[in-house]
C-alpha cells in the first residue's frame, strides 16, 4: 500500500509539474520533474514514534549571520541596539535610534524572485517602463525587479513573511552603527563599488558589486536601483519620531524612497539622503528588498535545484594587456572631444554617459574618437580588453551538491527532500547531520551541507553547533522523519504551495514553481546545476582603464532646477538639491 501511494503522489506530482512548465515564460525558472531512483527517496518515510529531542539550547544569531529564504534570497540579521541615523540634511538630522533585531535580505529582489510569486498567484506582474530590463527575459533573472508600485512591492514581502523595511532599518542596514556616509565607508564612489553614474548604463546583477557591500554584508545599499521603504515621507519625522523602532508618520501623500540608481551622481550616493514618490508610481529604476521581523519556519520544498559552490570555482585568466592612451583633445562647433588609440582586436566600452565614442581607423591607427558633455570640462573612463583573457569560472570536473536533508537525484540534477530516522545508524548520522546526545540518548540534528550552508529557513547556530530556526525551536524536525512533530513546528507553506504530509514537505500548486537559482546564479544545463552569473562586463585581468578628459567648449545655463522655488519640489528631482542661506534650488553638480 505504501509503494501504491508512493506512485500516486510521484504521478500527481508529474502532472503538476509539466503544467507549470507550459505557463508564461519566466526569467530561468527551473521547473523540474523529480524521477526517483536509487539515490533519492522511493517512498513515504514511516512515522516513527521514537523518543523525540529535547529543545537545545542556542546562543541566537550573531550580527551578519545568513539565512536562506524560501523565495531563493539570502537573509541577513541585524543585530539590536543602537546606531546613528541622518546627515544634518533639511529633512534628516543626525539622531540616535534603537531598534530591535530584524532579519533584511542581503540583494534586492530579483526578476527571477518575483516571478515565483506572480507564478503563485499572489504578486501581479511590474510594468515593463522604457528602457528598465524586460522582466521574463532570462538575461535580467539576477537583476532587479523594476516598473513596482509600493503595494506591488508590500505584497511580495508579504507573501514571505516580510515587510517592506522602515527607513531606520534600511539605513542602519546600509550604514552600520557608525554613520557611515556610504554602504562601503568614507571613500568616494567609483565604479568598481558602486553602479552609479551610468558606469553600465543600466540595471546589473544584484550581487555584481562585491566591494561595495555595507558593513552587515547587503549589497547593492547604494547605486543600481532606488528602493521602495515602508514609511510615509514625513519632511520633519524625524525631529519627532520615537527614539526606538520608528515607522514613519501613520499617513501622508508620498512613500519614502531610499538608496540610488544607475543613474544617480556621486552627490546622490551617500545613504542618509531621503526621497519620496507616489505610492502608485513605478519607475525603470525603483525595486525593494524585504525585511522579515520575526521569521517562522516554513516546512522545506519537496524539490529544489542543485548548485556548484561559488567557493569550489577557479578563475581561469591568462593574457597581455593592451594598448590604450590619448593621443589628442579639441574643440568643434562648442562640443569637446577626445581621441583614444586602442590596439587592433580589442575589445572597449565607456564607463558612464558622459562621453560617447565612435571607433574609427586612419593612418593604420585603430582610434576611438569621444564626444564630451557640452559646457563642460569632464574626467571619463574608456575600459580596453584583451578578449583572449576571460574572468569566467570553469566548472568542469566540479560536483553539483545538495542542503543537507536532501538527496541529489543524479538523473535530473534534483535534490529531494529525504527526511532520516532521528537516530543515528551504527556508522553514525550521514554527512549534514551531526549527533546530539539527550535524556541519555543519541540523536541526529542537522548540519551544513556541502556548500558550508544551513538548508533553507536555518542558520547556524555557533553555541548549539547545529542549525537552527530563527524562532529558537532547536527540535524543529528538518531533514528528521517525523510527521507529527513536523505539523506541530512547520508554519505550513507559502501561498501558491501545499503541505503533503506524508513526504513532510512543500510542493508547487498548478501554476507555481519552484524557487530555482539563487541570486546571482543561473542553471547551467551541461553542470545540471545552478552556477555562479559571470556578467558580460569588461574588467579583471586583461584589461586596462583609459582616463579621457574633454575640454570646455561653451558656457550652459541652468534650466532644470533654477526655475524651482519650492523646496519640496526641489529635493523631490534627483537632479537637485535645496540651497538653504541662499533659499533657492540648485543643479547637484553645479555647471562649469
Amino acid at each position: 500500500m505504501k509503494r501504491v501511494r508512493y506512485f500516486v503522489f510521484a504521478f500527481t506530482l508529474t502532472i503538476i509539474l509539466i503544467l507549470s512548465a507550459c505557463a508564461s515564460p519566466t526569467p530561468e525558472t527551473v521547473v523540474v520533474v523529480v524521477t526517483a531512483t536509487g539515490e533519492a527517496s522511493t517512498q513515504v518515510p514511516t512515522a516513527e514514534s521514537a523518543p523525540v529531542l529535547q529543545p537545545i539550547p542556542l546562543g541566537g544569531p550573531g550580527s551578519g549571520e545568513t539565512m536562506k529564504w524560501i523565495d531563493g534570497s539570502v537573509l541577513i540579521y541585524i543585530p539590536a541596539g543602537d546606531f546613528v541615523m541622518g546627515d544634518n540634511g533639511f529633512d534628516a538630522p543626525v539622531h540616535t535610534v534603537t531598534l530591535d533585531g530584524y532579519w533584511i535580505q542581503e540583494t534586492k529582489v530579483t526578476n527571477r524572485m518575483y516571478d515565483q510569486c506572480v507564478r503563485a498567484g499572489i504578486c501581479s506582474s511590474p510594468t515593463q517602463t522604457l528602457g528598465g530590463p524586460v522582466f521574463n527575459n532570462p538575461e535580467f533573472a539576477s537583476h532587479p525587479v523594476v516598473g513596482v508600485t509600493w503595494e506591488q512591492a508590500q505584497t511580495y514581502c508579504g507573501w514571505i513573511q516580510g515587510s517592506l523595511p522602515t527607513e531606520a532599518q534600511w539605513e542602519k542596514a546600509a550604514r552600520g552603527l557608525n554613520g557611515n556616509p556610504y554602504p562601503w565607508g568614507t571613500n568616494s564612489p567609483s565604479c568598481s563599488l558602486v553602479n552609479f553614474s551610468n558606469c553600465v548604463g543600466s540595471t546589473s546583477n544584484v550581487t555584481s558589486q562585491e566591494s561595495g557591500k555595507s558593513p552587515f554584508g547587503l549589497f547593492d545599499m547604494a547605486g543600481n536601483v532606488f528602493e521602495w521603504v515602508f514609511d510615509w515621507y514625513g519632511q520633519n519625522y524625524y525631529s519627532q519620531s520615537p527614539s526606538a523602532n520608528p515607522t514613519g508618520p501613520e499617513s501622508g501623500q508620498y512613500r519614502s524612497i531610499r538608496g540610488s540608481s544607475f543613474e544617480s551622481t556621486e552627490e546622490q550616493i551617500p545613504s542618509a539622503i531621503r526621497r519620496f514618490d507616489e505610492p502608485t508610481d513605478n519607475r525603470r529604476d525603483t525595486g525593494f528588498r524585504c525585511a522579515v521581523n520575526n521569521p517562522q519556519p516554513f516546512a522545506p520544498y519537496c524539490q529544489l535545484s542543485a548548485a556548484v559552490p561559488a567557493n569550489s570555482q577557479t578563475p581561469v585568466s591568462s593574457c597581455t594587456l593592451p594598448e590604450g592612451f590619448v593621443t589628442n583633445q579639441y574643440c568643434q562647433q562648442g562640443d569637446g572631444y577626445a581621441v583614444v588609440q586602442i590596439s587592433f582586436g580589442a575589445t572597449w566600452e565607456e564607463r558612464g554617459t558622459r562621453i560617447q565614442c565612435q571607433e574609427r581607423i586612419e593612418g593604420g591607427l585603430r582610434t576611438l574618437v569621444c564626444l564630451g558633455p557640452r559646457g563642460m570640462e569632464t574626467t571619463n573612463e574608456v575600459v580596453v580588453c584583451n578578449p583572449a583573457c576571460t574572468n569566467q569560472t570553469d566548472v568542469s570536473g566540479l560536483s553539483a551538491v545538495c542542503d543537507a536533508g536532501y538527496t541529489l537525484d543524479s538523473t535530473s540534477g534534483t535534490c529531494v527532500y529525504s527526511p532520516i530516522s532521528a537516530q543515528p545508524s551504527a556508522g553514525g548520522c550521514p554527512l549534514g547531520y551531526v549527533t546530539k546526545e539527550s535524556n541519555g540518548q543519541q540523536f541526529c540534528v542537522v548540519s551544513t551541507g556541502l556548500d558550508g550552508f544551513c538548508p533553507v529557513g536555518l542558520y547556524f547556530d555557533d553555541s548549539a553547533g547545529i542549525c537552527a530556526p530563527p524562532n529558537g525551536q532547536s527540535n524543529a524536525p528538518f531533514g528528521i522523519n517525523n510527521s507529527l512533530l513536523a505539523q506541530q513546528t512547520f508554519a505550513g507553506c507559502a501561498a501558491g504551495y501545499s503541505y503533503n504530509d506524508g513526504f513532510q514537505c512543500c510542493q508547487p500548486n498548478a501554476g507555481s514553481v519552484l524557487p530555482g537559482c539563487a541570486a546571482g546564479y543561473t542553471f547551467d544545463q551541461t553542470a545540471r546545476a545552478c552556477i555562479p552569473v559571470v556578467e558580460a562586463d569588461l574588467s579583471g585581468e586583461g584589461c586596462i582603464t583609459v582616463r579621457v578628459n574633454t575640454v570646455k567648449c561653451v558656457q550652459l545655463e541652468d534650466k532644470v532646477c533654477a526655475p524651482i522655488d519650492s523646496e519640496s519640489r526641489c529635493v523631490a528631482n534627483t537632479a537637485c538639491k535645496w540651497n538653504e542661506p541662499a533659499d533657492a534650488c540648485e543643479l547637484r553638480v553645479p555647471l562649469p
